[in-house]
């Protein structure tokens, strides 16, 4: 991290009197910052060193960026009113608050002020950034009620469907139609469950524990097998590419083929009875390609962003006939971050859709787990 230098700030609460033992004081105070100064090379966060009358004497390279420093003195208020507690009290302060970027409200972000005395009129500020991490919460958090939100729905459907079959025992027509639809939300919630699981490997913190060079060809051969049986009950015809056979991946084969499983699924419950969905993979430079296209209805350009979020549907209504659980394309898009690639889209409504996943090419050892591992 770059440190920002300012000179003529350093003071002492001395009296005038002896020039030289003022000189001597100034000189080995400034000694001391520069020592204290080489700390914000390891911080992680924003830091700086200022004095008691806010002026800044070194600060990490990022602290102007964030709208801390500006003109050689510290910017927020509220920054500046800790450090003025600080001086008094001679002990560490924090604070949690929100900074402007250059006086706009656009630029604002959370952040945690921590002020400690280092010298007799010195502070070290450290400013960390909060936002991402209020972010996460909030994503857990919605993550939390629509997880409750979504298995509530069977389980409730079951709990009704339990009290009709009761009242209806003796009506052995009745007692067939209602276990039928127990039989339907029992598969919803277990595809629920395996959908979560899925994703809680996939966003694991060691995410690729059996990697290992996985064969294209492979994986779209499992696809096609294990989805079979629901292109055939639709009357859609799976068309494979006539070479698939482009290469290796380095990665968990079995990550990989939900990943497809999940785009190949998907093409064959949304799209219309006895149509098409082709399968095909290329190479494209140190890039390999496995596309999967459908004659379904498309997806409009303003849901194209969002898809890949957990839970997030283009048409709920429809999910619910097909069985969707809103997880799938979130599964995708960790898998291909896990492998060091991504899954780009193309959609028009009326058409149908394409999903490409994309993935570093495997070229016996030159990929190595480190190399297309992204977090």
């Amino acid at each position: 991290m770059p440190k920002r230098f300012y000179s003529g700030r350093v003071r002492i609460g001395l009296h005038r009197g002896n020039d030289d033992i003022v000189t001597k004081a100034i000189s080995q105070q400034a000694q001391r910052v520069a020592a204290l100064s080489e700390i914000l090379d390891v911080l992680p966060d924003a830091a700086a060193i200022v004095d008691d009358s806010d002026h800044v004497l070194a600060a990490s390279g990022n602290c102007v960026a964030m709208g801390l420093v500006a003109n050689d003195r510290i910017g927020p208020v509220e920054l500046k009113a800790l450090n003025r507690e600080v001086q008094r009290l001679r002990k560490t302060q924090t604070r949690d608050v929100t900074i402007s970027r250059n006086g706009s409200r656009l630029g604002e972000w959370e952040a945690r002020l921590q002020v400690s005395p280092i010298d007799e009129n010195l502070s070290l500020v450290i400013a960390q950034d909060l936002s991402e991490e209020r972010r996460l919460n909030d994503v857990r958090r919605d993550f939390v009620a629509n997880v409750s939100h979504e298995l509530k729905t069977p389980v409730g459907a079951l709990s009704l469907l339990a009290e009709a079959i009761q009242a209806a025992d003796t009506d052995i027509e009745q007692v067939r139609h209602f276990t039928s639809r127990m039989q339907i939300e029992v598969k919803r919630l277990t595809a629920m469950i395996s959908d979560l699981v899925a994703l809680s490997q996939v966003q694991g913190d060691a995410p690729l524990r059996n990697s290992a060079p996985v064969e294209v060809s492979n994986i779209i051969n499992e696809a096609v097998d294990s989805t079979k049986i629901s292109a055939e009950q639709k009357g859609i015809d799976v068309v494979v590419a006539d070479d698939i056979n482009v290469g290796q991946i380095f990665g968990d084969e079995d990550q990989l083929n939900v990943a497809l499983n999940n785009l190949l699924s998907n093409a064959i419950k949304y799209s219309p009875n006895n149509t098409r969905v082709g399968v095909g993979a290329r190479r494209n430079d140190d890039m390999i390609e496995i596309s999967v296209t459908d004659q379904g209805p498309g997806i409009l350009e303003a849901d194209l962003s969002r898809i890949f979020e957990r839970f997030y549907r283009v048409d709920p209504a429809r999910s619910r006939d097909t069985g969707g659980t809103g997880l799938g394309l979130a599964i995708v898009k960790h898998v291909c971050a896990n492998h060091g690639g991504d899954c780009v889209v193309w959609s028009k409504v009326g058409q149908g859709s394409t999903f490409t996943l994309r993935f570093p090419v495997y070229l016996n050892g030159a990929v190595t787990p480190t190399e297309v591992i992204v977090k």
